[in-house]
This record gives structure tokens, C-alpha cells and sequence, in this order.
């Protein structure tokens, strides 16, 4: 076969080159992509651009929850409500009592039923009691009940109680004026030779408490289009999934998304306190069907707990002198927990601030409250070197132990940390011993812990399936994706009153 000439040339083979006079860039030279909008995009933009394939992690680990699994347990339940029973107190108090009379010898108290006192009274003919003034809380008189008169329920009873010591003139005007509010309990009884036994017994007093799960929902959409788009950018998600598909990205944020609610439900949750028309369920999309019409019925979440049945504290103070400031503010809260269960192990989950100051209050106590010079360094093994180290993780206080973290919950900008309402919790550490009505028996549970719906085919505790007819689902004839999400819960606080929440001033 022969070779052809250039015909562009001057004939010879290989045909002759002319540069051209300029160095340019024609775009000619390049393929050219029309948009539909009639406009020209720059030719770099049909190759791999310049790009930083990962996202940038601003925001660190976005996520909230576990802050219930540190503290608790799950278990699944199987009915509409949780019911639990926990133990009175064991001795007999009463602090509202209102003296009716007084003489030398004799005093006359009116108990009134109230919260902390029952209509059927527990002092009995014999008893012996230690009367105290609640104004001061100094003035005290020992008695002998030698009468007990029951009234209607709204009067409460009379008792009438001999006095052991002399009344003093301080003691007749603080104590034994008529109308007196005094608080008094039995310390023990007192009879004569050959007399008859005690008269009635007192029956154990319990208190029972019920909380009911609440439904939560979330998902995630998109078209069978979107889904098949490759994109340059490798996203990376909390939970470990990674790849160039977009939606990855979404599903597993609505995922994390919904986990965390699942936690701060727990945490934030409220009992619908009014019932009517205007507290129900909508007929619209969400709501419609079944669910239309039903009463919105919440759930007592951890601070609606605290508040309700626990100790709440307000203004925690920073470092100060001894018996002042952050170290008197904890003081006063040991003291209050020493009039409840006394559980020696207790967490502190606090907001940056409020363990900032925590750290300088045991920093102010570790240095003896002098200069640095003359600071003390037992809480650090004895090493000058390591009192710089001020983040204190655990302390001992009196004879209680506590272990200190911060709550990223009560920080973060989109959550509680936007707001200066909530500063931390106390929470007791172990288990506590309570009767459950569904077992009949006793039984130890962690003092906070999640109860999910869940049976031998049914377990809600979390829920998540794909419809339509996108990523492997060919429920619907719909091009589309749908990813539901779904949990029954709510949370169980038992013996609320050894937990402290912490509050803003």
C-alpha cells in the first residue's frame, strides 16, 4: 500500500509542521459542554478537579448519646406502663404537726394529713417521743403519749403526751404556745409493770410509682436517581460507614440523629399534665388514621424526675473560703443526701462550666487554700509537678465517694448548651432493691434504667426497615427509598430522692 501525501503539505511524507504564530488556548481544542441553562462551564471542569476528598470534621463527634448506657441498663417490657414500689421510711416522723394546747406538764399536738403525713396515725398510746420547734429547731421536749383521739381525715388526729423534763420559760413560749408547727417521731415506748401490750400495729408503708413508654418515629427519603449518584467527595460518618454515595451520608445521619433522641427523650421527656381536646393527636398526615384523636400522654423523663421526686440545687457557687462558696454548696448537698439513703458511690455529670468549678473547688481544698507556695499536694501523690494536673476525675468527700465527667449533652451549642437552665446531675451508683408488681417479687435494679417494648416476636427496643423500591426494598411500586426508624421506651427512676440536678441560677 503507498503512502499518501499531506495534502495540507508541500507533498512529502512526513507532512511538514507550522506552528501557529501565537501560544494560545483555543478552546477549540478542548470539548465543550453546553449546560441546559445555555451557558458554558470552564473545560477544567470535565476532569477530576483539585479536590480534598474527606470533610472536614469542624464539629469533632457530633453525636450525644451514651450517656444512658454509663449509668444504666436496658430491659424490655411488655405491657403499656412500668410499675414499681419503693419502701417508706422506716421510723415514725412527722414535721407538721401544730401544738393545740399546752400545759406544765401535759402538750397537745394536732396531726393534720398531708404528704408527709398519713390520715391513719402510727403514734400509738405508750410511745415515746422527742418533740422539736421547726422555727429554730433548738428548743426540744421528750414525752410519753398517754392519749391518742382520731378525728375526721381532713382533722387528722390529736395525741396528748406527758412531758419527762421541766418546762423552761424559752421552752413553754417556743414549744408549747398554741399553734405551734413542731415536727416530732417516736424513739421508743414505755410501760408500767402488769399493764397490757402495745395497742394496734403499724402496717408497712410503701409508695408506688408508674411510668409508660412513648412511641418515637424518624426516616429518611430519597429517589432511586439520587441513590445512583457517585460523587467525588468520600463521605465518613460517627458510626463508621464510608463510601462516595451521598445518601450514606444522610441515612446514617438520620440514624445518629435519631439515636441521640432516643436518649435525650429520656432525659427531657414530660407527663402531659392536661387532658382535653386541644392535648390530642391532629388528624393530619402524620397523626391521621388509628392514631388521630389520642390523647398526647409524654413520659417523666431524668430532670422531670429529679424535679418532681429528687433534690434539686440551684447557683453552685465556685471556689471559695472553707465553708463558703462551691465547697459550703457541697457541703449542704451531703448533708440533705445523709437524710436520704446515704448511697456512698455517686457520678457527677456536669457542663463544662459547672465542673470548672468542681476542679478549682478541689483545687482551692487541695492547696489548703494558701498560696502555691505553701500548697499541699496529697490529692497528687506528693508531686509538685502534677498539681498543675487540676482536672479532678474522682474525690472523696466525708464519707461519700464521687466520680466526676463532663456531660457533652449540657455543652453542646444545639442542645442543652444553649440554654443555662441545666448545670449537671447527681446520680447514686449500683442498684437498688424494689418490688415489681409484674413478677411479685423483689428484685435489684440499676437505680436509672431504660424499659423498651419487646415480646417473643416484637422487639422495639430499636426498629429499621427499608419500603419502596430503592436499595433492595420492592414493597412499593414508589422510586424511592424510604429508611424508618421507630423505638418504645421510656425511663425508670428509682429512689429519685438520692438524685441532685443541678440548676442555673
Amino acid at each position: 500500500m503507498a503512502l499518501i501525501p499531506n495534502p495540507g503539505g508541500n507533498g512529502a511524507f512526513p507532512a511538514s509542521i507550522t506552528p501557529m504564530p501565537n501560544q494560545v488556548t483555543v478552546q477549540d481544542n478542548y470539548v465543550n459542554f453546553q449546560d441546559i441553562a445555555g451557558g458554558f462551564n470552564q473545560w477544567a471542569q470535565q476532569y477530576l478537579p483539585e479536590l480534598y476528598e474527606q470533610e472536614v470534621e469542624r464539629y469533632g463527634n457530633r453525636t450525644l448519646s451514651g450517656f444512658l448506657r454509663m449509668v444504666g441498663a436496658e430491659m424490655p417490657m411488655t405491657s403499656d406502663q412500668v410499675i414499681w414500689t419503693e419502701q417508706n421510711r422506716l421510723h415514725v416522723a412527722y414535721d407538721n404537726a401544730i401544738v393545740a394546747a399546752g400545759a406544765n406538764s401535759t402538750i397537745t399536738v394536732t396531726i393534720t394529713p398531708g404528704a408527709n403525713n398519713p390520715a391513719t396515725s402510727a403514734i400509738r398510746e405508750g410511745n415515746t417521743i422527742l418533740i422539736t420547734d421547726v422555727s429554730t429547731g433548738l428548743l426540744s421536749a421528750k414525752a410519753l403519749v398517754t392519749d391518742r383521739t382520731s378525728g375526721a381525715t381532713t382533722d387528722g388526729y390529736t395525741i396528748v403526751a406527758v412531758l419527762y423534763e421541766t418546762t423552761s420559760a424559752a421552752l413553754a413560749a417556743g414549744l408549747k404556745g398554741a399553734g405551734n408547727v413542731v415536727k416530732l417521731f417516736v424513739y421508743g415506748s414505755e410501760f408500767p409493770k402488769g399493764s397490757n401490750g402495745m395497742g394496734g400495729a403499724i402496717e408497712p408503708g410503701v409508695t408506688t410509682f408508674v411510668n409508660s413508654p412513648i412511641i418515637l418515629k424518624d426516616n429518611y427519603e430519597l429517589s432511586g436517581s439520587d441513590a445512583a449518584q457517585i460523587g467525588w467527595i468520600e463521605v465518613a460518618t460517627e458510626d463508621g460507614t464510608s463510601g462516595y454515595l451521598w445518601y450514606l451520608k444522610a441515612e446514617s445521619e438520620t440514624r445518629l440523629r435519631f439515636e441521640d433522641y432516643m436518649e435525650m427523650s429520656m432525659v427531657e421527656g414530660v407527663l402531659q399534665a392536661n387532658v382535653n381536646a386541644n392535648t390530642q393527636f391532629p388528624g393530619g398526615a402524620a397523626f391521621g388514621g388509628p392514631g388521630a384523636g389520642q390523647q398526647i400522654k409524654g413520659t417523666e423523663g431524668l430532670f422531670a424526675a429529679i424535679e418532681n421526686r429528687g433534690n434539686v440545687f440551684q447557683g453552685f457557687a465556685g471556689a471559695a473560703a472553707p465553708g463558703s462558696g462551691a465547697l459550703g454548696d457541697f457541703d449542704a448537698i451531703l448533708k440533705n443526701l445523709d437524710k436520704q439513703g446515704a448511697i456512698e458511690e455517686n457520678m457527677l455529670f456536669l457542663s463544662r462550666a459547672t465542673a470548672l468549678d468542681f476542679d478549682d473547688m478541689l483545687a482551692a481544698t487541695n492547696g489548703g487554700y494558701a498560696s502555691t507556695t505553701a500548697a499541699s499536694y496529697g490529692l497528687f501523690d506528693n508531686e509538685s509537678e502534677m498539681a498543675l494536673n487540676f482536672g479532678f476525675s474522682g474525690f472523696r468527700r466525708g464519707s461519700y465517694d464521687f466520680y466526676k465527667t463532663d456531660w457533652k449533652y449540657l455543652n453542646d451549642a444545639t442542645t442543652r448548651g444553649m440554654s443555662k437552665q441545666i448545670d449537671g446531675v447527681m446520680i447514686p451508683a449500683g442498684t437498688s432493691t424494689v418490688y415489681d408488681q409484674m413478677l411479685g417479687s423483689n428484685i435489684r435494679r440499676p437505680f436509672l434504667h431504660v424499659r423498651y417494648r419487646a415480646s417473643e416476636t416484637e422487639d422495639r427496643r430499636f426498629k429499621a426497615w427499608i419500603t419502596g423500591s430503592v436499595g433492595g426494598a420492592y414493597t412499593t411500586d414508589l422510586d424511592t427509598m424510604r429508611v424508618n426508624f421507630l423505638s418504645e421506651r421510656c425511663l425508670v427512676t428509682q429512689a429519685a430522692n438520692n438524685f441532685v440536678l443541678f440548676k442555673g441560677a
